[in-house]
């Protein structure tokens, strides 16, 4: 396939790349350069397409796709497709009516705080009981839920530290630098700030190598042939912690502390 890229124009959300896949013209916000990160930013629908490729967008997301797909083998001129495709059918950042990138700082934590921890503080508990369940009743048979659920333990024990850590420091710094110091910065509350980041941004990546482990040892939460309906509830509910962990993780490092880095 004969594909051309030149940049046209430069917009708000990024660069404009006029693409042409055999002669058919249409308009992309990103090319193979741009990281992982701020494609998801620009398009969240994006975020499903890297699952697929296992490509990590949220703790990894500061990564140029181009270096990605190269390191890993990945069909390029595919993926890219696929991207575009998202884009000609969602041509604004939204999600949910929701524009992240437009979001002040302070209303972007509102969301995370109403939409992310209130989701996890409901979702932890039932995953505990959950898990520890099949692992009495399967675990003779399937012995990586010994690991499951040891894995989901230590995730759990973290994430309630996290959550903690972000309500009640990272989070009021923000909103009170924001408020108080964006005109006139504070040295100080600046380095506060970003310290705090920093520790937190650890714990992302900490919280992304569990579950890359969890999807690695159920082998994309297969559900073998002997399992029970819990067995499936667990592994789906597993799954699905997974798309909003990092979901919350992608809005934090690549929209909301960007501001702290650029």
């Amino acid at each position: 396939m004969n594909t051309n890229r030149e940049i046209r124009i430069n917009t708000n959300s990024g660069i404009r790349i006029n693409t042409i896949f055999n002669n058919n013209t249409f308009d992309t916000v990103f090319n193979n350069n741009s990281t992982v990160g701020e494609i998801v930013a620009i398009m969240p629908k994006a975020a499903e397409i890297f699952k697929q490729y296992k490509i990590d967008f949220c703790c990894g997301g500061n990564r140029k796709l181009l270096e990605v797909i190269k390191e890993h083998n990945l069909d390029e001129e595919k993926i890219l497709e696929k991207l575009n495709e998202i884009f000609e059918e969602n041509s604004k950042v939204k999600t949910n009516g929701k524009n992240f990138l437009e979001m002040s700082q302070n209303e972007l934590i509102n969301y995370i705080e109403s939409t992310h921890h209130v989701y996890l503080r409901r979702v932890l508990p039932e995953l505990n009981e959950l898990t520890t369940k099949i692992m009495r009743v399967h675990a003779f048979k399937h012995e990586e839920l010994f690991r499951v659920h040891k894995l989901f333990s230590t995730l759990r024990a973290d994430l309630e530290q996290h959550l903690m850590k972000e309500e009640e420091i990272l989070f009021p710094l923000i909103r009170e630098y924001e408020k108080e110091y964006e005109k006139n910065p504070n040295p100080q509350v600046f380095e506060k700030v970003k310290q705090v980041m920093k520790e937190t941004e650890d714990e992302h990546e900490a919280a992304g190598d569990i579950l890359k482990e969890l999807r690695r040892i159920t082998n994309d939460y297969n559900v073998p042939e002997d399992g029970c309906n819990t067995y499936a509830i667990t592994f789906k509910t597993l799954e699905e912690l997974e798309t909003d962990l990092f979901q919350h993780i992608h809005l934090e490092n690549n929209i909301l502390f960007k501001n702290w880095r650029d």
